[in-house]
């Protein structure tokens, strides 16, 4: 039984395969692989684009999907976590898609060897499958290979899951990775560490922007969210006409990560992740549930 946690799950050889799934997947839609297993969603926190994208995804593939609203379960009533997994798996799905506000429930599920367990977010630690969407729209742009690319994450990278399986993803990729933030939102790394935005963009061939969450953060860094967008705003005047893939992982903050003038700019994939994230995640479904 194969799971997904982190990236690190995965073989080099599954990662080369899930890319070129996804990439046939997008070329062509498949048949209906999926059309005898039925999954769970799990979500304890909020979630518009990887739900989506996993039902989405699911039933491209002719999967059912279940989705559990754990504010609705008995959950409220009590219910210990590894009770109410224990019982979804009773039921014998051939899935389950969680996420979750702790960074260990992914692996403390996965552990139980019931159902296979599909991270869809944990704590500040793993989003593989974003860091998965992330790599196959860059392959896709760079025509195959990121080996030697380097990338600019910018923002609030301490708080976020996206950023940190990014990184080991991407740093495993071969890709030059570099952190710019204010000191507060930087995470404890050996990785390159800019505070200003200008002393790298020359350097790099992607820049990921990433959500303020300043409500995250205990000392006020900021007097207001204008104040922190004039630093790290993504714009067109920081841009220029420089060639430079801009990513974000969603939700954007509109003129605060990046600008409305940059996120019509074609240099600007954020829709284009969206897509990927349904292709990626078939990809990965037919992994787990399929070829494992």
């Amino acid at each position: 039984m194969q799971h997904l946690v982190d990236t690190n799950d995965f073989s080099d050889t599954q990662i080369a395969q899930l890319l070129h799934d996804a990439k046939s997947f997008k070329a062509q839609r498949p048949q209906q692989l999926l059309h005898d297993k039925l999954l769970i969603t799990l979500f304890f926190e909020a979630s518009t684009r990887t739900r989506s994208s996993f039902e989405v995804a699911a039933k491209r593939l002719g999967a059912s999907v279940v989705h559990l609203d754990p504010s609705r379960s008995s959950a409220k009533k009590g219910e210990s976590l590894e009770d109410t997994f224990a019982n979804l798996c009773a039921m014998e799905p051939d899935g389950i898609i969680v996420r979750h506000s702790e960074n260990a429930t992914p692996k403390l599920l996965a552990d139980m060897q019931t159902s296979p367990v599909i991270n869809a977010g944990a704590g500040n630690y793993a989003h593989p499958t974003q860091a998965l969407l992330d790599l196959f729209t860059m392959v896709e742009h760079f025509g195959g290979d990121v080996k030697g690319k380097t990338i600019a994450i910018v923002g609030d990278i301490v708080s976020s899951r996206v950023a940190s399986s990014g990184i080991r993803l991407m740093t495993r990729m071969g890709m030059n990775v570099l952190l710019v933030a204010p000191e507060q939102f930087m995470p404890n790394s050996d990785l390159p560490q800019y505070k200003n935005l200008e002393d790298v963009i020359d350097k790099v061939d992607v820049i990921m922007s990433l959500r303020a969450q300043l409500e995250r953060h205990e000392k006020e860094l900021f007097e207001d969210y204008a104040d922190y967008a004039s630093q790290y705003c993504i714009t067109k005047e920081r841009m220029r006409n420089r060639d430079i893939l801009l990513l974000h992982p969603g939700p954007v903050m509109r003129n605060i990560d990046i600008s409305d003038e940059m996120l019509e700019d074609p240099r600007c994939k954020v829709l284009t992740q969206v897509k990927n994230g349904v292709f990626i995640r078939m990809a990965i479904l037919k992994l787990l549930l399929l070829d494992s």
